[in-house]
């Protein structure tokens, strides 16, 4: 095994071959890697790569490709073969459950996790529907390559079950935060897990947004939203949202907000080695 990292990380050229599917009004643009400078360790902001040693990174990196995420990109739909995996670099994604017309948000999926995590519980199809909202990019690489890495390097198999476990958590923390929290702390939690999961406090997203994913009346947010701004928490303008007051706006949140959080956050903690940190 060699400690050269490969080309994917270090510069991006435009195809437009292999693009998911999207939702109608843009159309997703596929990077593939060019030269590559020799180096140590690159730089990575998925938590999920940036743990594993140059090894491991190398291994995996032989089979990445990385993707430019178009807003409103499908990524994956219910009940069909999961195909690639996707390293979330930047932007965010929404795992959903869909059924009879409707829509519920389970998760956000940012730079600390991964889209396609559903193949380690060994099954071959998708349970939810997959939609890029904010956009960004990713690396991507196929279930079947991803499979042979881990029988290969049990290190990386062990940091995707550490981040599928606090992934699962907020799936299942969702649903009890539906049934169980009011609209003001439902609306602080998300705005407050969004921004984590992209590292930002500007977040473009729409009142009909919010509405949709949480179940919830646009009269209902729009007039949570104008108090929330109201007490200096966040700060309204044309279709963006930034938050002002991350402290008070958590606050604000239910304990859902934390734990989901916390879950996160022990899932990535591991100690980097000597090996990782040169």
């Amino acid at each position: 095994m060699t400690d050269r990292v490969p080309a994917v990380f270090e510069a991006l050229d435009c195809s437009a071959e292999g693009a998911p599917k999207q939702l109608p009004g843009n159309r997703p643009v596929l990077h593939r890697c060019v030269t590559a400078r020799p180096t140590k360790r690159p730089f990575v902001k998925n938590v999920i790569l940036a743990r594993l040693s140059v090894q491991h990174l190398a291994a995996i990196g032989e089979c990445l490709e990385p993707i430019v995420l178009k807003e409103r990109m499908v990524l994956q739909e219910p009940k069909n073969p999961v195909e690639h995996v996707y390293f979330m670099e930047t932007g965010l994604v929404s795992l959903r459950i869909v059924a009879a017309g409707s829509m519920l948000e389970t998760a956000v999926i940012g730079y600390r996790g991964v889209v396609g995590a559903s193949f380690l519980w060994g099954g071959h199809f998708s349970t939810h529907q997959s939609v890029v909202v904010f956009p960004g990019s990713a690396h991507r690489i196929r279930v079947d390559d991803l499979r042979r890495i881990m029988k290969a390097h049990p290190e990386v198999r062990d940091h995707l079950f550490e981040y599928v476990q606090a992934l699962t958590f907020q799936c299942v923390q969702a649903g009890l935060c539906g049934v169980r929290h009011h609209r003001e702390q439902r609306l602080a939690s998300w705005l407050c897990l969004a921004s984590e999961a992209v590292d930002a406090r500007v977040l473009p997203v729409t009142h009909d947004y919010l509405s949709s994913v949480l179940g919830l009346r646009r009269a209902g947010v729009t007039e949570t939203l104008i108090r929330f701004e109201e007490q200096g928490l966040i700060r309204k303008m044309r279709g963006v949202l930034q938050i002002d007051d991350p402290k008070l706006l958590e606050e604000k949140a239910c304990c859902c907000y934390k734990l989901v959080s916390a879950a996160y956050a022990s899932s990535s903690v591991r100690p980097l080695s000597e090996e990782q940190a040169s």
